[in-house]
């Protein structure tokens, strides 16, 4: 099976004092230890970055952009790269059309399309009940794997 890792998942990984580090960093290793295929996409990268680059009294990493490009390249290399397509925005369109998405849900929808171009079928997220109204994805929280 092939999963999308979605940003929440990589940073509580990423954040070693976060409750829910080692549920996060448990579930890509035994993942990757079953031989699935693992992905992220450039969105995760781009969210990954604005986190950890965001103040710490922000809720973020309080990193410099030097520290930051550092822990995007180790994603880039630890993950495979389901890279941005045009097919992307046609199903991104579908889906926010024929849903009815708006306001906070739609980079959830971009996540989904990036999957639904690439043929990902899972989704690892903490957020699992966010992607409940699609029919043609799999939403895992870290602690069920």
């Amino acid at each position: 099976m092939a999963y999308l890792i979605d940003t929440n998942v990589l940073l509580r990984r990423a954040r070693p004092g976060d409750p829910q580090h080692g549920v996060a960093r448990l579930a890509i290793r035994r993942l990757k230890r079953r031989g699935e295929d693992l992905y992220i996409n450039s969105q995760n990268v781009i969210e990954f970055w604005n986190a950890l680059t965001r103040p710490a009294d922000r809720n973020g990493f309080g990193m410099t952009p030097a520290q930051a490009d550092a822990e995007a390249g180790r994603l880039e290399q630890f993950f495979r790269f389901a890279a941005d397509t045009p097919d992307i925005h046609h199903h991104w369109r579908q889906l926010v059309a024929t849903v009815g998405v708006s306001g906070v849900q739609v980079p959830d929808d971009r996540l989904v399309a990036v999957m639904l171009a690439h043929g990902i079928s899972h989704l690892l997220t903490f957020n699992v009940e966010d992607f409940k109204r699609y029919s043609d994805i799999t939403a895992v929280h870290p602690a069920n794997v």
